[in-house]
């Protein structure tokens, strides 16, 4: 089940990288009204990409976790809580259009049910 989990993390942050970058940020850089900070647009467009693919990376980290760390409740219940919450941000703030709800919902109750199989 967490082998499963963790799969489903990186393909989710392969496509939120991918996908975000092609259709989310060089159309919104292309824009003119992109604010200057620090004297151009350089800054801002740098933080914004820093920032996305910097969720990519941490939904790599837990997938990690999921892996090399399958027998430790405080991780396992970490990572469902934490999957269960970005399901909950991603289903609210984009009315369920933006399908990661299901992703990590699926993420969330697999390490739980392993977290419950374990026994713990």
């Amino acid at each position: 089940m967490l082998i499963v989990a963790a799969l489903l993390l990186v393909l989710c942050g392969c496509a939120h990288s991918y996908l975000g970058e092609r259709y989310i940020l060089i159309r919104l850089f292309k824009r003119d009204n992109v604010p200057h900070l620090f004297g151009s647009d350089h800054f801002t467009k740098a933080t914004l990409r820093f920032a996305w693919h910097i969720t990519t990376l941490a939904w790599f980290g837990f997938a990690a976790l999921l892996v090399l760390l399958p027998d430790s409740t405080p991780v396992l219940l970490t990572v469902s809580i934490v999957a269960a919450l970005s399901g909950m941000f991603a289903a609210y703030f984009t009315k369920g259009k933006h399908l990661s709800w299901l992703v990590f919902f699926v993420v969330s109750v697999l390490t739980l049910l392993s977290l419950i199989q374990a026994g713990c």
